[in-house]
């Protein structure tokens, strides 16, 4: 019996979904996957005693309820040290925290306009002027990550960081956003990554008469 339960939404569309569910691979959680509708009644009132915030993704560890990714982020880290979420190095560290904490409380236009769909793929989409600044400081960020600390990750090694970026890679490959060649080999990097490439597996397969949301969830 798994020692974890992660309770996700769908893995075409849910964004934050994705990001715990890279967390706990990251730290080799054994944990089992539950997948909740949220349009479902009962599902909501199960999901109301789990997490207040009724969002998801939502961990239980060992009596633990924890949601919100960015706090599964950090409790993964101080459960498991040794992982990687967080680089050695003091600065590298509140630098990680840092942009981790931007893409979680930010960039709301990119979210609005340019929701993850992994399934899609929009070429030469029009992006509108809001989204363009957030694009803008995305690239920035990782400009100035990979080269400060060498690729092919933000930080050299994977971290925290790069699983609360991986869905903007998807977003960014599904509406066709122009980058340079250092911010697109990034991307290939995540896409590439073994567990990335099995969530993507499983949203292709994922039931096609599932409701497409336009909110960021």
């Amino acid at each position: 019996m798994s020692a974890a339960t992660l309770i996700i939404f769908s893995k075409n569309y849910s964004s934050w979904s994705l990001r715990g569910w890279l967390l706990c691979k990251m730290v080799d959680l054994d944990f089992e996957e539950r997948i909740l509708d949220i349009d479902d009644p009962d599902s909501r009132a199960e999901l109301s005693r789990l997490s207040p915030s009724l969002l998801l993704p939502a961990l239980l560890h060992e009596e633990a309820h924890v949601w919100d990714s960015l706090s599964i982020a950090e409790y993964l880290a101080e459960l498991n040290p040794n992982a990687g979420l967080l680089p050695k190095d003091r600065k590298a560290r509140a630098h990680c925290r840092s942009i981790s904490s931007e893409m979680h409380s930010g960039f709301s236009n990119l979210r609005s306009t340019l929701p993850m769909n992994i399934r899609a793929h929009y070429p030469k989409f029009n992006i509108w002027g809001g989204a363009k600044s957030d694009i803008a400081r995305i690239l920035s960020i990782w400009q100035d990550c990979l080269s400060t600390y060498g690729g092919p990750y933000l930080f050299g090694e994977l971290s925290m960081a790069d699983a609360m970026f991986a869905p903007v890679c998807t977003r960014f490959l599904t509406y066709d956003v122009p980058m340079d060649a250092d911010c697109a080999a990034y991307c290939e990097s995540i896409m590439a990554w073994p567990h990335m490439a099995e969530w993507v597996r499983a949203a292709k397969e994922e039931p096609a008469e599932l409701e497409e949301v336009d909110a960021e969830f």
